[in-house]
C-alpha cells in the first residue's frame, strides 16, 4: 500500500507541474492574442482605405477596361510583375494554393482543419499533385504537403507571433511576383479566419489574378445604393495609378490573411491550453481523492493490525 501511495503522490506532483506549464502557456497565448488584435485594428484602417480606392476604380470601369481581353497563354513568363499583370487572366494549368499553418503544435485542431479543408478545395477543383503549386507559410503545412507528394514551390517558417509588414515585406512581394513569373496561373489563400476566442472558420480566398471575386463588388453595389460618393481625378493616367495601387492591394490581401491566421492561431493555442489546464485540474482532483482513500485504507489496516496484536497478547 505504501508503494501505491508513493506512486499516486508522484502522479499528483507531475500533473501539478503540467498544470503550471499549460497555465503559463495559456497566459502567454492570451497576451499575444490581445497584442495582435490591437495591431490588426490599426492595420484594418489601411486595408479599408486601399480597398475603397480599388472599389472606386472599379466603379469608374477602369478595371473592366484594363482586364478586357487580357488573356495570355498559360505559363508565359514575364521578367518583372507589374500592377496591370495582376489583372491578366490565363488558362489555369498551374493552380496555386497558399496554405497558412503554424510552425508548432499545441494549437488544438488549428492545423488539421486548414489542411483538411485545403485538400478538399484541391479535390473539388479536380486538381492533382502534378498541377498544384503549394506556397506553405508555416512548417506544419510545408511538411505535410511534401510528404503527400505535392510540389511546394515556396515555404516560409518562423513567421513572428505578431507579424509586422516591414518584417515580411519581401515574403509578400515574392509571392506576388511568382504570379508574373508563371509559377501559378491562379492563387487561393487558405487559412483559419478568427471569429472570436472560441471560434474560427476556414477561408479559401481567391487572391490572384485580381477580379470581381476579390475586389468587393458587393461593397461597390452597396456604395452606389447609398447615394453620393467621392470622385477621383486621376493624374497622370489610370494605368499609372493601377501600376501603384494594384500591387499594394495584392500585398495587403496576403498580409491581412497572414495576420488573421496568426490571430486565429493564438486563439486556438489559448483555448487548447485552457482545456489542458482544466483537464489537469480534474486529474489532480481525482488523484487526490484516490490518494486520500488509499491513505485512509492504510491507516485502517494499521489500526486493525495493532488491535489484533493487542488482543493476541491478552
Amino acid at each position: 500500500m505504501g508503494a501505491s501511495l508513493q506512486e499516486v503522490k508522484r502522479r499528483i506532483s507531475s500533473t501539478k507541474k503540467t498544470e503550471q506549464i499549460t497555465g503559463a502557456m495559456q497566459m502567454v497565448s492570451t497576451a499575444k492574442l490581445s497584442q495582435i488584435q490591437k495591431h490588426t485594428t490599426s492595420y484594418q484602417v489601411y486595408a479599408d482605405k486601399i480597398r475603397s480606392v480599388i472599389t472606386h476604380l472599379a466603379q469608374s470601369h477602369l478595371l473592366d477596361g484594363q482586364s478586357a481581353g487580357s488573356v495570355t497563354p498559360a505559363g508565359e513568363k514575364t521578367k518583372e510583375v507589374t500592377g496591370l499583370d495582376m489583372l491578366i487572366k490565363r488558362p489555369v494549368k498551374h493552380f496555386g494554393v497558399m496554405v497558412i499553418t503554424s510552425d508548432r503544435g499545441l494549437v488544438g485542431s488549428y492545423n488539421s482543419n486548414v489542411i483538411k479543408q485545403t485538400l478538399e478545395l484541391i479535390a473539388k477543383g479536380n486538381h492533382t499533385t502534378e498541377d498544384t503549386a503549394i506556397i506553405a507559410i508555416g512548417g506544419t503545412g510545408a511538411d505535410f504537403f511534401k510528404k503527400r507528394g505535392f510540389k511546394v514551390i515556396f515555404e516560409q517558417r518562423g513567421i513572428a507571433d505578431i507579424p509586422r509588414f516591414q518584417n515580411i515585406r519581401e515574403l509578400v512581394k515574392k509571392i506576388v511576383s511568382m504570379y508574373g513569373e508563371g509559377f501559378y496561373d491562379e492563387l487561393y489563400v487558405c487559412y483559419n479566419h478568427f471569429v472570436n476566442t472560441m471560434t474560427s472558420e476556414f477561408r479559401a480566398e481567391p487572391m490572384l489574378p485580381i477580379s470581381a471575386l476579390n475586389l468587393g463588388r458587393d461593397d461597390l453595389k452597396k456604395e452606389q445604393a447609398e447615394g453620393p460618393h467621392a470622385e477621383y481625378d486621376m493624374e497622370p493616367s489610370s494605368e499609372a495609378i493601377l501600376e501603384v495601387v494594384l500591387p499594394q492591394y495584392a500585398e495587403s490581401l496576403i498580409y491581412g490573411a497572414i495576420l488573421d491566421a496568426k490571430t486565429s492561431e493564438h486563439a486556438s493555442s489559448s483555448t487548447a491550453m485552457k482545456s489542458a489546464t482544466d483537464n489537469a485540474k480534474d486529474i489532480i482532483s481525482s488523484l487526490q481523492l484516490q490518494f486520500n482513500r488509499a491513505r485512509q485504507s492504510a491507516i485502517t489496516t494499521e489500526i486493525t493490525e495493532i488491535t489484533g496484536a493487542q488482543a493476541a497478547l491478552e
